[in-house]
């Protein structure tokens, strides 16, 4: 068997756009920076809450805009025709891990160091 670029590609673009819809949701961008015009809101009294939920925010828009590099990488591995390579030690990346997980792009060894 082997990979299905074309579908692999589609799984990604949509990932992508699912990703770029959730950042844009939360107030951020693509970079994973929040706008300028958020206002998580409150007063003095509410500073603590403000704090709390700005940092839960934060934290989603950071792993957001990871699982977004991550999917940018792999639609440049299809691009430059090395997808399915892992980054890391250049092994092939098995084809039910890229099946489950199309934006991998290091083989289950590598990510298992990590």
């Amino acid at each position: 068997m082997t990979i299905d670029l074309d579908q692999a590609r589609t799984a990604l673009q949509e990932e992508r756009e699912r990703l770029v819809h959730q950042l844009e949701e939360l107030g951020a961008t693509e970079t994973g920076e929040l706008r300028s015009d958020l206002d998580f809101g409150g007063g003095f009294a509410d500073a603590g809450a403000v704090t709390a939920e700005r940092t839960e925010v934060l934290g989603l828009v950071q792993t957001l805009a990871r699982r977004l590099e991550e999917v940018d990488a792999a639609l440049g591995q299809i691009a430059d025709g090395t997808y399915g390579t892992c980054v890391s030690c250049g092994a092939k990346i098995s084809e039910a891990r890229l099946e489950a997980r199309p934006a991998s792009i290091t083989c289950i060894d590598c990510k298992s160091k990590t």
